[in-house]
C-alpha cells in the first residue's frame, strides 16, 4: 500500500499566501487540508473551506487558540504549553495538505518551532516566497535553514506581483524547482482558486 503523500506548506513570512497556496494545492491534487495550530478567528481552515470543492476535505484543526498571535505566546496567554507529541495527523488515505502557522520559525513553545511538525509528520515542504524587497534575504534564509536541518523540500510558489529578478537569483542560488507563481488577487474566490490550481505544477 502506497504511503500518503504529505506536504507542509510554510512561508518566508506571516504574510506569504500560505491559505491561498494550501487551497490551490487541495484544488490542484484533490488533497485533504488541515491545520496543525491556529491561533485567532476566523480560522484558515474556514478560508480554505469557502476556496475549494466541497467534495474536499478540510481536518478539524489539531490546536485553536483564541488570539491571533505566535503561538506560544498565545498558549501562554490561555496558560497553555504546545506539545508537539499532542498535535495528532488526521487519517486519511489521501494526500494531505498541512499549513503551518506563519513562518517557519515560529515558535510553538519556549523550544520548538512550526516547521518541527513538518518531521514529525514526515511532509516535504513548499515553501510560499511573497516579492517584496527584502524577500531573496528571507527565502535564501529560509532554505539555508531547511535544507541544514535535513527537511525534504518540494519547491517553492512565489506569490504577488511578479518580479523576475528576485524569482530568477532565488532559483538559479537554490537550485530547487518553481511549483508555480500566484499573481495579486483581487479577489480571492473559488474561480480564482481553481485558475491558479490549474497553473501549479506538481503530482
Amino acid at each position: 500500500m502506497t504511503a500518503t503523500k504529505r506536504y507542509f506548506v510554510t512561508g518566508i513570512d506571516t504574510d506569504s499566501g500560505k491559505s491561498v497556496v494550501s487551497a490551490a494545492l487541495a484544488q490542484k491534487l484533490q488533497a485533504d487540508y488541515w491545520k496543525p495550530v491556529q491561533a485567532g478567528f476566523p480560522t484558515d481552515s474556514e478560508t480554505v473551506r469557502s476556496l475549494i470543492d466541497e467534495s474536499l476535505t478540510v481536518h478539524r484543526e489539531g490546536i485553536i487558540l483564541q488570539l491571533p498571535m505566535s503561538p506560544h505566546a498565545a498558549a501562554k496567554a490561555e496558560h497553555l504549553t504546545i506539545r508537539r507529541d499532542q498535535i495528532i495527523l488526521p487519517k486519511t488515505d489521501n494526500t494531505l495538505i498541512i499549513e503551518g502557522a506563519g513562518g517557519l520559525m515560529v515558535p510553538l513553545n519556549d523550544h520548538d518551532f512550526v516547521i518541527d511538525l513538518a518531521d514529525d509528520f514526515d511532509a516535504e515542504v513548499i515553501l510560499v516566497s511573497r516579492n517584496y524587497l527584502g524577500s531573496i534575504n528571507h527565502t535564501l534564509l529560509s532554505i539555508a535553514y531547511l535544507q541544514a536541518r535535513g527537511f525534504r523540500i518540494a519547491g517553492i510558489i512565489f506569490n504577488d506581483e511578479t518580479n523576475t529578478e528576485s524569482e530568477s537569483f532565488i532559483l538559479n542560488h537554490s537550485q530547487l524547482p518553481c511549483l508555480g507563481r500566484i499573481p495579486k488577487l483581487d479577489q480571492v474566490t473559488p474561480e480564482s482558486i481553481a485558475s491558479l490550481a490549474n497553473k501549479i505544477d506538481i503530482s
